[in-house]
């Protein structure tokens, strides 16, 4: 089951959740075995020094020893690192089957301190970057994207819905390209979104199973690669990851 993908170093990178690995793939397929975790390797990204960071059960994972760098036992879900080290990081308020409640959003510090930023987010998933100053998080029981400032004290303040997406659509990975456009995956939906600030609708890409999440990469930054995945009466997962061609590419 493939979450959390990533392009880095000219591999695409990906958590395999039941596997409990972090894979990376050339552009020919070939993979290999970059990390194996205790556990679930929720979502992934590096800093700034190049070294791999990791949500996981047992907290913030840094390294090559993937040793707790912060938020010792937090399970955070998903991770994204800004320019000065800060890795925001998010978890949901309740899990399946529970009655709904909203999620936070916290920092890890580079001192592997850390703190809650903001909270009221329902299940806060994907997020991303936005031209090294905004915070997008999807909000997949809302069905919105929503967007804070990232200040220099490393909080978060002027919240705002970035866009307002159609009821159902439970955005989970997200990513930017270079016109500042998001793409978010959608389970339900079974596909790929592409939408501007303010929710409209540039391009969609239809897939036959649940898309988990997706990124922008490849040798020219214009491949999507979206991890999807489909389940079985039985409980058996089939997880692909797909790829398309498109027409703006990284930032």
């Amino acid at each position: 089951m493939g979450e959390s993908p990533r392009w880095h170093d000219g591999r695409l990178w990906v958590c395999d959740w039941l596997a409990g690995e972090v894979i990376s793939f050339d552009d020919h397929g070939s993979s290999r075995v970059e990390a194996r975790v205790e556990g679930l390797p929720f979502s992934i990204d590096w800093l700034p020094d190049g070294r791999l960071v990791l949500t996981s059960p047992a907290g913030v994972l840094v390294g090559p020893e993937l040793a707790v760098h912060g938020a010792a036992g937090q399970p955070f879900n998903e991770i994204v690192v800004d320019a000065a080290g800060r890795a925001w990081v998010d978890m949901p308020g309740s899990r399946p089957g529970e009655p709904r409640r909203p999620g936070v959003v916290a920092v890890v510090l580079p001192d592997g301190s850390s703190r809650q930023v903001a909270d009221d987010v329902w299940f806060p998933n994907g997020m991303a970057i936005l031209e090294d100053t905004t915070l997008l998080v999807a909000e997949s029981h809302a069905d919105r994207i929503t967007a804070w400032r990232i200040t220099d004290e490393a909080t978060l303040v002027e919240r705002r819905v970035w866009a307002e997406l159609g009821a159902g659509e439970a955005p989970d990975g997200i990513c930017i390209d270079a016109d500042g456009a998001l793409w978010y995956a959608s389970v339900p939906g079974r596909h790929c979104v592409r939408v501007a600030e303010g929710g409209r609708v540039l391009a969609t890409l239809e897939a036959d199973r649940g898309c988990f999440s997706c990124v922008l990469g490849g040798p020219d930054g214009t491949s999507l690669f979206v991890v999807a995945n489909e389940y079985s009466a039985a409980g058996a997962s089939d997880g692909v990851v797909l790829t398309e061609q498109v027409a703006v590419g990284r930032p």
